[in-house]
């Protein structure tokens, strides 16, 4: 092996002046230097070296230093190499300066070396260049500059590796024409690594050009090449090439392994497949692939995303039979999906079995709980669970104080509520969810007054107002018959450019239909549907009541007839509209409007006749209701000579 001289040698050790000087003191050599010696053997030591010192008049040529020495005497495995100690020497010279490559030229003249490809390769995917995007491409480009020297597929492919962490493409895709013009010869591990960056950065081209060229050389793929090569399709969001990659694997010689699974679930899951990706986590049992918690957790992402937590339990009780460790993203998903669907007990199960297998918790999961019990109205198991948090040594951020904010506010414990709310105050940890959990509950309890001060509060303290504060302050204003104050707040929301929510309009809607003002929310709602807002059921059964009992109930039939055609049913619209009429004594009107429910197909006669007979029951006319229970109106027929004729509903008021 070709053995590079020591910088520390060449620095430290002073060659004496005798061996220049004749016996009479005078230099032998003109410039008292050694010559250059003729025909060197490079694979000789640096000892055999020394007799170019007294036969020349010039220094030796610089030798290319390698990134790897060896530590042995004799090499018998890789595992023997050492980095050179040239390799931390060039790197700390690499401080992007504007002389750093001055410095870099004045130091290998400085100890007569340059720097091989393969060191350049190995400085390039040193740690201490990850991320230094600027310095590697300086270095590289100094490093092309040294007389002598072509930079090989190495330092092509590691450079790369770097700027891929950028995300710079057009810089990458320079670089990579530069590639394909020096005309290498493709690699395996070139292949790999080139493949993982492009596909990492969605260079799909480039991506699918270095496959080319792997088997234009005949090189055949690995197991990783195949992987790296379906990751970077799925991340591209090329579902399809990547499947028909997996096809080819498992009709090849080269089958899928988990890895190859766990990225086509992936793919399937990030495109909204989510049942495709649920068949091929089947065909993993079919083909004896285990699968691994990479598996799992994918999944019951993707279920969580879709709303699906009874999958999500499902995938976790399997991971728990097979006693696989999970990941505590899963244990969050898991308990999250339990307690927006209303079972917070079973998620605070979960959540003592995770403890139990020596899996922390972290506050995302205590805050969830802790939301979830005070949402159900179990304020005291939720403040149990918060006294816990702290116990542990979790530390509760804005969040967690402000879903305590928000339950204790929820249940009417506005004096516990204001407590914490003027804690946090203290501790700056105060965001928009406080003010509008207490502007709510303020709202609700009749303290307006106090409301309105809280929601100026947010302006002065620059806490942006959001639609849930103007809902919440609004729908007070509006309950407590100050309909002026609620409007103006309204417009105040357009000059503000906070977005007015269906929400908005229904409290809008019901509260002008309290005062009479029925022309008014009329108005309201044409607005609504005009800004392309979607009305909900709620918000149709405002308008609809305010209609009924304004004496307008053909007017609530015509608008319901208008939102057919763009995908609108309210499903309980009528029976809404039957049950207010009856409710207001006003039976006659809900007899009419039941047969006209029936005459245009709308409805079923005996689902309205049900309605109906609920309808009195409710509004305490139960001798109607068992009058029409006994009876054949509105679901039987009489005869008149040869016509058939339904039994009207208005029969029940007028016999």
């Amino acid at each position: 092996m070709r053995r590079t001289l020591n910088p520390n040698f060449i620095c430290s050790t002073a060659i004496p002046r005798s061996y220049f000087s004749s016996s009479n003191g005078r230099s032998l050599y003109p410039l008292g230097r050694p010559p250059k010696p003729e025909n060197v053997d490079p694979n000789s030591s640096f000892g055999s070296n020394l007799r170019w010192f007294f036969t020349k008049n010039s220094l030796p040529p610089p030798e290319w230093v390698q990134p790897l020495t060896d530590v042995s005497d004799l090499v018998v495995a890789h595992r023997n190499l050492q980095p050179s100690p040239w390799v931390n020497r060039v790197i700390n010279l690499l401080d992007n300066s504007p002389n750093m490559e001055n410095n870099l030229d004045e130091y290998c003249r400085k100890f007569l070396i340059k720097l091989s490809p393969s060191f350049v390769a190995f400085v390039l995917r040193s740690n201490s260049l990850r991320g230094q995007f600027d310095v590697a491409l300086r270095f590289f480009y100094w490093a092309g500059k040294q007389k002598g020297y072509t930079h090989n597929i190495e330092c092509y492919v590691s450079l790369i590796d770097v700027l891929s962490v950028s995300g710079d493409l057009n810089r990458i895709r320079c670089l990579f024409g530069e590639f394909k013009e020096r005309g290498f010869l493709m690699e395996v591990s070139a292949a790999n690594s080139l493949i993982r960056s492009f596909g990492s950065l969605g260079m799909v081209e480039e991506l699918l050009c270095v496959w080319r060229q792997m088997k234009e050389n005949g090189i055949e793929p690995s197991l990783y090449t195949y992987n790296f090569l379906m990751n970077g399709l799925v991340d591209s969001m090329f579902i399809e090439s990547a499947e028909r990659v997996f096809e080819v694997m498992e009709g090849g010689s080269i089958g899928p392994d988990v890895v190859t699974y766990n990225t086509m679930i992936k793919g399937y899951c990030k495109s909204g497949k989510t049942q495709k990706a649920m068949q091929k986590f089947r065909d993993m049992e079919v083909r004896n692939v285990e699968p691994d918690k990479i598996t799992y957790l994918t999944l019951i992402q993707a279920c969580y995303a879709e709303g699906d937590f009874d999958s999500c339990l499902s995938f976790y009780q399997e991971m728990e039979e097979k006693e696989m460790e999970i990941p505590p993203h899963a244990y969050s998903l898991v308990i999250g999906g339990l307690c927006k669907d209303g079972k917070t007990f079973e998620g605070h199960a979960v959540f003592d079995n995770m403890i139990r297998r020596g899996c922390r918790a972290n506050v995302a999961i205590f805050t969830t709980l802790i939301d979830s019990y005070a949402k159900g109205g179990k304020v005291e198991e939720a403040l149990r669970l918060f006294k816990r948090m702290n116990s542990d040594g979790f530390k509760p951020d804005e969040v967690t104080y402000g879903v305590i904010v928000n339950g204790l506010c929820k249940v009417g414990r506005l004096e516990e509520a204001m407590e914490y709310f003027e804690f946090c105050k203290v501790n700056k940890k105060v965001n928009a969810l406080f003010y509008s959990s207490l502007i709510d509950g303020l709202g609700k309890a009749g303290r307006v007054n106090e409301a309105e001060e809280l929601f100026e509060e947010m302006s002065e303290k620059g806490c942006a107002r959001d639609s849930y504060c103007y809902n919440a302050l609004i729908d007070a204003l509006a309950k407590s018959g100050r309909i002026d104050e609620a409007l103006d707040l309204f417009k105040k929301m357009d000059d503000e450019g906070c977005d007015q929510t269906v929400y908005t309009y229904t409290i809008m809607i019901t509260g002008l239909f309290k005062q009479h003002r029925n022309e008014e929310a009329l108005k309201f709602w044409d607005m609504m549907i005009d800004k392309g807002i979607t009305p909900t059921a709620a918000c149709f059964r405002a308008l609809a009541i305010g209609l009924c009992l304004s004496g307008k109930v053909a007017r609530a039939c015509k608008i319901l007839d208008e939102l057919a055609p763009i995908g609108i049913i309210p499903e309980t619209a009528f029976e809404d509209m039957i049950n207010v009429l009856c409710k207001a004594g006003r039976i006659e009107q809900a007899c009419k409007l039941a047969d006209g429910i029936v005459d245009r197909g709308r409805e079923i006669p005996g689902r309205v006749r049900t309605i109906l007979i609920n309808a009195l029951r409710k509004a305490g006319n139960a001798d109607l209701a068992m009058k029409l229970m006994h009876s054949k109106i509105g679901i039987g027929y009489d005869r008149m000579g040869s016509i058939k004729r339904r039994v009207k509903f208005q029969i029940l008021v007028e016999s």
